[in-house]
């Protein structure tokens, strides 16, 4: 198995970052913050996003920078640059805290299975049938994503052995580009650079499949430890104009006003948002809440994550629980607000 262009996040790194973030946070008037977000990922957040909700409801300047994947996230709220992270992919997460970064969870951003997958070339004829066939082939996967793990547990799945396979790591328009040249023979991602893989090849397991054989697929959004301790009220205000674009966007009466406001931001086209958005679930508060998800389904299943790549030789090790990784303290302000 080959790999390339891997990234790598230290425990001793990470502690040190977060260790000087502590003290300069404390030192310096709070007036502005930076959230990473992805492009060509429509959600309803977008909508406040356009129309300046966030700046008003945290009362300063909301920067908003566009990231490929939910590793450099991860990289940029070590560095001290991001301070929320939106549709963060659960994995690269786990990738982080697996490392020692102190990373919180605080919402739950978006479930959809059928929006991470990974797409065969078309010339290749190899579906889930003879996947077998994937033996020695050449793979481009955003490596420590959401898209990751499934790529894992689906070669699992088929006994595909990932020694037979030579490995690149590409962000998804990357991993597009190549299957559209033909210089790779599969392509894991999501979001557009997933609808333009599927425009070159098919996938081996629909959305439905992926979830019977227990890959589930949601992002977090996610935000510093120290930065949600410091900041509380800051984060639950945050929260809170997220909660209400899911609910206006999940209410369905405002969704034609909505959409072309969604797309526009996040540069794809109405249709395509609409098609991509259709396969999405924005879970309210009290769902996040629940059991299913934050109240401890969450927290189980990076164990089930964290597993997985380290069988997989791509982290040294698991934490022994992801309980400390979530804080639903900010979540739960949000009700009374």
């Amino acid at each position: 198995m080959t790999f390339r262009k891997t990234l790598k996040i230290t425990a001793t790194s990470a502690a040190a970052t977060v260790a000087l973030l502590a003290g300069t946070t404390s030192a310096m008037a709070l007036d502005e913050v930076t959230v990473a977000y992805f492009m060509e990922w429509p959600m309803p957040f977008q909508y406040a996003k356009a129309n300046g909700t966030f700046d008003e409801a945290l009362g300063m300047k909301v920067n908003w920078v566009a990231f490929d994947t939910g590793t450099a996230m991860s990289a940029a709220m070590a560095a001290g640059d991001v301070n929320f992270a939106v549709s963060q992919g659960l994995p690269p997460f786990v990738v982080a805290t697996s490392a020692g970064q102190d990373l919180q969870i605080i919402d739950v951003a978006v479930s959809y299975s059928d929006n991470d997958n990974c797409v065969v070339r078309s010339d290749l004829d190899i579906t889930k049938d003879n996947a077998a066939d994937l033996a020695g082939k050449k793979v481009s996967v955003p490596l420590g994503t959401a898209a990751h793990y499934g790529f894992l547990k689906q070669m699992d799945h088929f006994g595909v052995d990932l020694a037979s396979l030579e490995i690149i790591d590409m962000a998804p328009p990357e991993g597009a580009a190549a299957i559209a040249q033909g210089s790779i023979d599969m392509a894991c991602g999501y979001g557009g650079g997933l609808n333009r893989m599927k425009e070159h090849g098919n996938v081996l397991l629909t959305g439905a499949e992926k979830e019977a054989l227990g890959i589930l697929v949601f992002d977090v959004t996610s935000s510093p430890a120290s930065f949600v301790a410091e900041n509380p009220d800051v984060v639950a205000k945050f929260l809170k104009v997220v909660a209400d674009s899911n609910a206006m966007w999940n209410e369905g009466s405002k969704k034609a006003e909505m959409l072309p406001v969604i797309a526009k931001d996040a540069g794809i086209d109405e249709a395509t948002a609409e098609k991509d958005m259709s396969t999405f679930v924005f879970p309210s508060v009290e769902d996040q809440l629940s059991a299913k998800w934050l109240g401890g389904g969450a927290q189980e299943f990076m164990q089930g994550v964290a597993e997985v790549f380290v069988t997989a030789g791509s982290i040294p090790a698991a934490l022994p629980s992801y309980d400390t990784t979530v804080n639903t303290a900010p979540l739960t302000a949000t009700q009374g607000m």
